[in-house]
This record gives structure tokens, sequence and C-alpha cells, in this order.
């Protein structure tokens, strides 16, 4: 199924809005981030982990080989917290499985080149989701 992207945002406030979502240095992810800083792990951001493909992580441990996606809740389906669009419903349903499909082929990408890949929801402890990080990398190195 494909529904036709729309030629312009449907309000002045979406398009604002839209402007205004921030690829990188979220409050999720720098919240994540201060919590495995504060485990003692150094990590390079936003990068990609394969050159080769067009995919960037939110932290990547290139000694260790893991790569961690912040996902936030709207934009990848999230199970708990994803609702679904009032306006251009069809689109955005169709956005989000797309978003989805495209993060099962990342991690099947790293993992066939010998990455590991961690995923963690915007809403997720960053004190929990850091410890799940700090043993995925010390089992990794």
């Amino acid at each position: 199924m494909s529904v036709p992207r729309p030629a312009k945002a449907s309000s002045l406030g979406v398009r604002k809005s839209m402007q205004s979502n921030k690829s990188r240095d979220t409050k999720p992810e720098l919240a994540l981030r201060r919590a495995v800083h504060a485990l003692g792990l150094r990590y390079r951001v936003s990068i990609r982990p394969l050159p080769s493909v067009r995919r960037t992580a939110d932290l990547v441990f290139t000694r260790a080989r893991v790569a961690v996606f912040m996902d936030g809740c709207f934009w990848h389906g999230c199970p708990v917290h994803h609702t679904k669009s009032a306006t251009n419903a069809e689109y955005w349903a169709e956005k989000v499985r797309r978003n989805r499909e495209r993060d099962q082929q990342t991690d099947r990408l790293l993992h066939e080149a010998g990455w590991r890949t961690i995923r963690v929801w915007e809403h997720e402890d960053p004190r929990e989701a850091a410890e799940r990080v700090a043993e995925e990398v010390r089992a990794s190195t």
C-alpha cells in the first residue's frame, strides 16, 4: 500500500511543528547519553555504524560493535504509546509502517555485519536503558 505524500503540510501549525522536530539531541536521547556516560562508557554520537548503509545510530560503540537507536513512540509505532494521527491518517500509518520495516532491515543488516543493536523507546527510564546498553557493550568487548 503506497499512500501519496502530501505536497505540503495540512496547516501552518503542522508545518511549524514538523520543522521543529529534531533528528538528534532530543531530551530522551540526551538523558540516555548522560546515563550511559555516568556508567563510565564512552561512545560516538549520530554516526553510521556501517558507512555504506544510510542509517545513523544515536550512540555507537565502535570497538564493541554496538549500535543504539532511540525510537520515538509516534514515529516508530510504540505498542504502548503510539497514537493515530487525526489528519492524514492513512499517510501517517503508512509512514510508521515503513519506519518499522526500515528498523527491522537496519537491525538485520547490522547483525549480518557483526554488530549488535539495541532499541530504546523514548518513554523508557534512561537509567534502566543505560544498564541494558552497558551490559551489551561489556559483553561485546
